[in-house]
């Protein structure tokens, strides 16, 4: 390894340096999202009971041990539970809005890696190219042997091999954090359409709705 890494020149550093920091983000996104992947329909489950008994308050404590944006999204519903239903849809699409960056984090950084990779291992080839010719050129009468040009070919070979093997791995791991994003994003749609109708759709929900309408309307004869 160290001997490739000195034969392959600083470039094969900073290939290095690129993986390093893939393999990072690839192994702290993925922990991350084991961590906050919830079962949603469980979840509702156990909501739907308090929220059909009124339980608001549990049900919020429920929301704020669970860790997730499923949960947060979910929670923001239940805070606001007398609002009317449009508004309520509203308060759902705007807290998973603010949950999107949250997953998104350091994926960028890994598309840039996947894209820069092969370009510092072209780069790599170039210049050992380059010094090849250079050998060449010096020799007089520039007649040379195999020898004296393939530390140069041996060189641009090594970092193009490096930046594709940094390259290929890195662009998989993009794709299936991706995946995981757009799964975590179907379970804050999911979660948010049945929270609000589980919370407008039973009696005490309903008897809200109806309470918030006559305090609306009296605010505006006021």
């Amino acid at each position: 390894m160290i001997d490739y890494m000195q034969k392959g020149g600083p470039l094969m550093w900073l290939l290095l340096l690129l993986s390093i920091v893939a393999t990072a983000v690839f192994f702290e996104r993925l922990v991350y999202y084991h961590r906050v992947t919830l079962r949603v329909g469980e979840f509702l489950r156990g909501l739907s009971n308090l929220i059909a008994r009124g339980n608001f308050a549990e049900a919020l404590h429920e929301c704020a041990g669970t860790a997730g944006p499923v949960a947060r999204v979910i929670h923001a519903a239940i805070v606001r539970h007398d609002a009317p239903r449009s508004e309520l849809k509203e308060i759902v699409q705007e807290a998973g809005q603010l949950e999107v960056p949250k997953l998104e984090r350091r994926l960028p950084m890994l598309a840039v890696i996947a894209y820069v990779a092969p370009m510092v291992g072209l780069l790599g080839t170039v210049t050992g190219l380059i010094d090849a010719f250079i050998t060449l050129s010096s020799n007089s009468g520039g007649i040379a042997t195999s020898a004296d040009i393939s530390v140069g070919i041996y060189k641009s070979l090594l970092t193009t091999a490096a930046g594709l093997v940094v390259a290929i791995p890195t662009s998989l791991a993009f794709s299936l954090l991706s995946s995981r994003v757009n799964t975590l994003m179907h379970d804050m749609e999911r979660a948010g359409i049945e929270i609000v109708n589980l919370i407008t759709e039973t009696p005490l929900g309903r008897e809200a709705l109806i309470e918030f309408g006559d305090r609306r309307r009296a605010a505006r004869t006021e």
